[in-house]
Order: structure tokens, then sequence, then C-alpha cells
């Protein structure tokens, strides 16, 4: 994009930017950054990486992530967030930091409510979701996150091959399994049991500001349709544009994905 530029960032003022824009991203006290540049700093000298990007001389989008346990090859990002059109160039920047100092695979968390960021890792990225674990930080108290719980989706990236196509299968035909909160059906599952398709709501941090106890019956309710299925090896490949995703299994000739 012109007069957009991404690079790292070691200096404490523009750390502290950078934990600033973090803090107003998801609502916090200017006192009580959810990452406070004091712990980027310290990240930055163990080895890891805060990039930021810069619409002129404007702060537009950060990450950051450090490397996982030695031998991996991997890197895990802790946080990421950018204005809208400016999401795939900062990872693409992550993606080649960690190439560089050889990587090869990227792990990261998010709110699996949240289907546009769905739609961004699964979709765009071509990462895929490996692990769901409920209520991973416990109880936030953060602007974006409060009133819930905290249930994640682990995505892993392929850095040296990202982007692999899925076959969203034919969700329509597939069975209903579930009933969403909303009354309409939530999951979906084929019979030839290589694909479950799961809905979520269409903006669920308005959600929870408009309606809390609504918006935790929808966490509990793709809680269930998830574990199940990841359980049974089913992994998250894919998001449409109305808010399904698609879960996937490939047959034991194949192998698992």
């Amino acid at each position: 994009m012109t007069g957009v530029s991404i690079r790292t960032v070691h200096d404490v003022a523009g750390l502290g930017a950078v934990s600033a824009y973090f803090g107003e991203v998801w609502r916090t006290p200017r006192t009580a950054p959810p990452y406070p540049a004091e712990v980027l700093h310290s990240l930055v000298h163990a080895g890891g990486a805060v990039h930021a990007a810069y619409d002129g001389e404007r702060l537009a989008g950060a990450c950051a992530a450090v490397f996982g346990p030695p031998g991996s090859q991997e890197v895990y990002s802790l946080v990421a967030a950018a204005e809208p059109g400016l999401g795939q160039p900062v990872k693409q920047a992550q993606r080649d930091w960690a190439l560089g100092l050889g990587a090869r695979t990227m792990r990261w968390t998010f709110d699996p409510l949240v289907a546009r960021n769905a739609r961004f890792n699964l979709a765009k990225l071509g990462a895929v979701g490996t692990e769901y674990v409920v209520d991973f930080y416990g109880p936030m108290r953060d602007g974006v996150n409060d009133g819930d719980e905290s249930d994640r989706l682990t995505v892993t990236w392929d850095l040296v091959a990202p982007g692999r196509p899925y076959d969203p299968g034919e969700r329509e035909a597939a069975p209903a399994t579930h009933r969403a909160p909303d009354g309409a059906t939530l999951a979906r599952r084929d019979l030839a049991d290589l694909h479950v398709w799961c809905r979520v709501p269409d903006d669920v941090v308005k959600l929870r500001t408009a309606d809390p106890a609504l918006a935790l019956r929808w966490r509990r309710a793709v809680r269930e349709v998830f574990t199940e299925a990841f359980g049974q090896g089913f992994r998250a490949t894919g998001m449409s544009r109305d808010g399904w995703y698609t879960l996937t299994r490939e047959n034991d000739e194949e192998g698992t994905v």
C-alpha cells in the first residue's frame, strides 16, 4: 500500500507506542495495556520480534512473536492487530522474519467466535486450526472480551508452503446436528464423515455488549461442536463469507490433516 512501511521495533519509545496501540485495540485503560512496553522490550531482547506498520508516521498495525522450543523450527505469534488492509502485510513481514531465522511453522491463537479473524487466518493466510482450547486465558477484563469465556482456536501456519486449498464440501446437503442459540442450524455433518460445518454469530464483539448472556450461549454451543469434532480428528480448514467454519477429516487411506 502506498505510504505504508513495516519494520521491526527495538527502541523504548517505539515499543511504548506499540503497547499503547494494543491497548486501544483491546480497549484497556492506558495504565493497564495488554502488552506493557517493558514486556515487549524483554521479548525483543530475548530474540523475539515486534513488527509495526506505519501509514506515514501513524502507527496502523503491529505484531509480536517469539521462537518456540529449541529445535522446533517454530515461531509463536503472541499478538497481532492491524487496520483494514494491513493485516496480511503485517503477517507476511512476520513470516519473512521467521523464515530468515530458520522457522518453518508459526502458531497463534484467536477467538473462534470472531468470524472475520477466522476467515483471515484460514482462508487468506492458509493456516489450519489444529487445537481447540477451552477458557485459554481464564477471565479477561479488557473491553473486547469481558463477560465471556476465553476459548481459543490454535492455528498452525506452514511458512514454507502456506495456503493449501481444502475442499469446502457440500454444506447445504448435509444433515443438521446442532441448533444455535438463535434457533437456526448451528452445525451440519456429512454422511461420509469427512466434513463438519459450524456457524458463528455475525459480530460476537457487538453481541457481548448488547446481550452478554446470549453471547455466552453461543460460546458454549460452538464449543460443544468443536471439542467433539477435534476429539475425532477434525481440523478447522476454512471459513466462508457467511460465517460457517469447515472442519475436515481426511480418510484413513489419505492420512490425517
